[in-house]
């Protein structure tokens, strides 16, 4: 009996321990971009079948890695990976923009079932204003909105943008973020850091006219008030739709890196990067944040730790001051590690593992979200294992966002375990409100402790599993309990399963 209970100390503090250094809630998101085919598809002129395959591969190495949410663009440039109404396939999809896949069938419909399969939280990702990333080299077909209403376009530089002072952007932009919250299976909408466009240099973007005609009483000193004015009104808008649609639907901002130079702004981070939110793209993230415009925020911090000019520590710790209220994740820049770069902390993934370790420290920083996809295949100066052996050993659940209401799931029912011809099969049923499950595996002797990562076993919104009988699944060893996870990523009480003789 001594024994029994010196054992059961023991596991009790390395479960403790095991918690403490791997959280069980921490956001670790991947972003997968299809403009250009940067991570998918590989190449526009794939089959329906070999698109799908790279999507599952991409989907399995999120979950290698112990990740837990894919954040999926859709809509790059006003076209769509998704069956739309109101905007035409995009070319990067089929190969001609208009074109449906053939065989036929909605990627983004396959993305949330494939997603939530694997218990994966599916984030889709939308640009609100770019319509043609190069007019030089995209052909739009007749039918793309750049098209059919030209006169809410403007052209800067390369790009072809909607006219941000125009109403009619704000609530075209609004329908087709409705129509996607209203007709998919999706965690959270989510925009990216172009908002105006990064400045060229001497030259002034095309909106006199538009400032003419819809002021919304500026005056012509202020400009640039009246600019950060008219992106406030998207990001109202856009959450007051998605919430008037699914409540439970997040929505989040992923803006460049630098809100302001604290030599411009005492408010801001002391940095001093060549353009910011604030000044150049007319983004007032604080003020989103803020106002509860948005439920979460990501900035693309892709600089490293020591930088000169834009230490990644210096803004971490910044955005950890800076999120009033809304949850807070930082974008890691997988694309920078090089065995070849000039700068020597890129030549290692101990600047990934660092940063991370960083951000734990700063306790408001609720985990990371990395760019891009690719690079988790790639697996850059053994990016996977450094990563997983120091700090993603184990799965982690989303975290809790205060912004959505809490949705509280039953717990799932009829839990059963049987065997038979050397499988066990576990199986139960979802009750009200849940999204999914998380299987946990103890030792005889383990506490059933489900705060303890090292002991989730799976993800998944099946409600069945099959294993084969041997010594890491036998229940002559193992004890088994499920819980239900809800639309806002609640918890359910653990229900155990009964064997069925």
């Amino acid at each position: 009996m001594k024994k029994l209970i010196v054992i059961s100390i023991l596991l009790f503090f390395t479960s403790n321990l095991i918690a403490s250094k791997y959280p069980k809630r921490e956001m670790r998101a991947v972003w997968i971009a299809t403009i250009a085919n940067i991570d998918w598809p590989s190449a526009s002129n794939l089959t329906t079948a070999q698109q799908q395959k790279e999507f599952i591969e991409l989907l399995d190495l999120v979950k290698q890695y112990n990740m837990n949410t894919v954040i999926f663009q859709i809509r790059p440039a006003s076209d769509a990976f998704y069956a739309s109404e109101f905007e035409p396939w995009s070319q990067w999809l089929t190969g001609k923009q208009g074109k449906k896949p053939d065989p036929f069938y909605d990627p983004l419909e396959f993305a949330s079932l494939e997603c939530h399969k694997r218990g994966i939280d599916l984030h889709v990702w939308l640009n609100p204003y770019r319509a043609v990333s190069d007019v030089s080299v995209n052909k739009s077909s007749s039918e793309h909105i750049s098209n059919t209403h030209p006169e809410w376009f403007v052209t800067y530089g390369k790009t072809r943008i909607f006219d941000p002072g125009l109403p009619q952007t704000r609530n075209y932009v609004a329908k087709i973020v409705g129509d996607i919250v209203r007709r998919y299976d999706i965690d959270a909408i989510h925009m990216d850091d172009y908002f105006y466009p990064y400045r060229i240099s001497g030259v002034e973007f095309p909106d006199e006219k538009t400032f003419q005609e819809y002021p919304g009483g500026f005056h012509a000193n202020e400009k640039e008030d009246w600019r950060r004015n008219n992106v406030d009104l998207i990001v109202k808008q856009l959450h007051d739709t998605i919430k008037s649609i699914k409540p439970w639907v997040e929505f989040g901002i992923s803006p460049f890196g630098v809100w302001r130079n604290a030599e411009k702004d005492p408010l801001g981070s002391k940095t001093k990067a060549g353009q910011t939110n604030f000044d150049d793209l007319y983004a007032d993230i604080l003020k989103w944040e803020y106002n509860q415009w948005i439920d979460y925020v990501a900035p693309q911090v892709y600089w490293e730790i020591g930088k000169e000019i834009a230490d990644y520590k210096i803004i971490a710790d910044w955005w950890s001051h800076h999120a009033y209220g809304a949850q807070l994740f930082i974008g890691h820049g997988l694309y920078k590690l090089d065995p070849e770069s000039k700068e020597k902390s890129w030549q290692s993934a101990d600047e990934i593992v660092n940063q991370i370790k960083l951000n734990r420290k700063l306790k408001t920083i609720a985990g990371s979200v990395f760019y891009s996809a690719k690079f988790l295949r790639k697996n850059p100066l053994d990016l996977h294992q450094k990563v997983q052996d120091r700090l993603y050993r184990y799965p982690a659940l989303p975290p809790l966002n205060g912004r959505v209401g809490e949705i509280t799931p039953q717990e799932p029912l009829n839990a059963q375990m049987n065997l038979s011809n050397g499988q066990l099969h576990l199986s139960w049923e979802g009750g009200a409100n849940t999204k999914s499950f998380v299987l946990y595996q103890f030792t005889r002797w383990q506490r059933k402790n489900t705060r303890n990562p090292a002991r989730i076993f799976l993800t998944t919104a099946n409600n069945s599993i099959t294993y084969t009988l041997n010594h890491t699944t036998d229940p002559k060893h193992f004890r088994y309990v499920v819980t239900a996870l809800s639309k806002s990523n609640t918890e359910s009480s653990p229900v155990r399963f009964k064997m069925n003789k």
